[in-house]
């Protein structure tokens, strides 16, 4: 989906910082693990995540980590995973922001009905 016809980066970054929310919810997609997808029996590659998804994070600081999504931030573009936390200045702790395409998807939360019904369309036909 392209957001700008420019290929420059800078734009292509400030398309998607400007973009309206109905856009941007877009980009909260997170890939499917193989096994998730052979238990939901669907032909989806990627699911928007929600909170109490299990996912794992695939890259950077924290990569090979696991947990529970404790919130998404779909202004900022940025999924909180519960335990993955940074010290911060006055001896707290913070949930590091991390960006949905580092990733990985490994148990979704199917309880909700309007996911179940987005599932449902992308069946396997066996």
């Amino acid at each position: 989906m392209g957001l700008t016809s420019s290929k420059q980066p800078r734009k292509q970054r400030k398309a998607r910082y400007e973009a309206p929310m109905h856009m941007k919810q877009h980009f909260m997609a997170v890939h499917l693990a193989k096994e998730l997808r052979e238990r939901l029996k669907t032909k989806r590659r990627s699911l928007l995540v929600r909170e109490g998804d299990k996912v794992k994070i695939m890259r950077g600081e924290f990569g090979g980590h696991s947990g529970k999504v404790a919130r998404v931030d779909m202004k900022r573009g940025k999924v909180y995973v519960e335990g993955i936390v940074r010290k911060r200045g006055k001896g707290g702790e913070s949930l590091v922001p991390i960006e949905p395409s580092k990733l990985l998807m490994v148990d979704a939360n199917v309880s909700d009905k309007m996911r179940g019904r987005i599932l449902e369309r992308s069946k396997k036909i066996e």
